[in-house]
């Protein structure tokens, strides 16, 4: 049995995404302190990022130690 070929390459993918982030990051750079803030920004607009936010226990409250 012959496979298909694949329809995307992940890899690819990775890194033209990660060279478009760094792209609009230099183009920007001058309204944040670093990459880390840039991309933190770029997590509190995407609503993606919110719902998954509030999926997991970092969304939620957490139980407090006695």
């Amino acid at each position: 049995m012959m496979s298909k070929a694949k329809a995307f390459d992940c890899v690819e993918m990775k890194n033209r995404i990660q060279a478009e982030r760094l792209a609009e990051f230099e183009a920007r750079k001058d309204e944040f302190s670093s990459y880390v803030d840039f991309i933190n920004a770029r997590l509190k607009d995407s609503d993606l990022a919110n719902v998954v936010h509030k999926k997991t226990r970092a969304g939620g409250q957490q139980k407090t130690a006695n």
